[in-house]
């Protein structure tokens, strides 16, 4: 999962960020309303985790923003606002979830992967693509009676071909997406030939189809 999160604790800040990469997920970070305003004018992510009393600015005003832009990221608000009015006046604005500080880890993480299901798999923990079966919850692939053994980054890019079949995604949407702020450092996209080519063989050694298709100087576009 790529993630945003908007929190001006550092302390609480720090807690989810920990959290989150020794799962394994991309995140970023703002602490404040103009740098969180401006990440969701630049990128796109699988998840907003949202403060709403930011130094410069509400969150409130993020949502209204996402909503202006027409964007489909999932967002999660966290706040220690626990008034229904408040509740209300986010999930209108778009909001997917409200979570009422203080919260355990746990069930914020529980929280974002429901949002993140729902937006790109109808709900599903199973995501099944022709001959693709892969267990969210487990992160488990397979393809018929083959289980794959996938590094982190090829089950993510699996994962987000998938999420984005037919569709072509450019090298810039496939780097911003496995390594968030750290894009520049693919060196020129190497790094994404590579995973790709592993995830390919790994595919097509378990007896499944070349759904990968090269768009030359473009990207690429997963399909039948």
């Amino acid at each position: 999962m790529k993630i945003l999160l908007v929190e001006d604790e550092q302390a609480l800040r720090d807690s989810i960020i920990t959290y989150f990469t020794e799962e394994g997920s991309i995140c970023e970070t703002a602490s404040d309303y103009p740098s969180a305003l401006a990440k969701v004018n630049l990128y796109s992510y699988d998840c907003i985790v949202l403060d709403l009393t930011l130094p410069g600015g509400d969150g409130m005003e993020v949502l209204r923003r996402l909503k202006d832009l027409n964007k489909k990221d999932g967002v999660l608000i966290i706040s220690a606002r626990h008034s229904l009015d408040d509740k209300l006046s986010g999930l209108n604005l778009g909001a997917d979830d409200y979570l009422v500080k203080p919260f355990h880890l746990s069930e914020l993480k529980a929280r974002v992967t429901a949002i993140v299901r729902r937006k790109s798999f109808d709900g599903n923990n199973s995501i099944i693509f022709h001959e693709i079966n892969i267990d969210s919850l487990a992160m488990k692939t397979r393809v018929g009676d083959h289980t794959l053994n996938l590094t982190r980054k090829e089950y993510d890019l699996l994962i987000y071909f998938i999420a984005n079949q037919n569709k072509v995604i450019t090298k810039s949407a496939l780097a911003e997406h496995l390594w968030g702020d750290e894009m520049d450092l693919s060196d020129h996209f190497d790094f994404i030939y590579t995973h790709i080519k592993n995830l390919r063989k790994k595919l097509l050694e378990a007896g499944c189809t070349d759904y990968i298709k090269s768009m030359y100087g473009v990207g690429y576009k997963f399909g039948a």
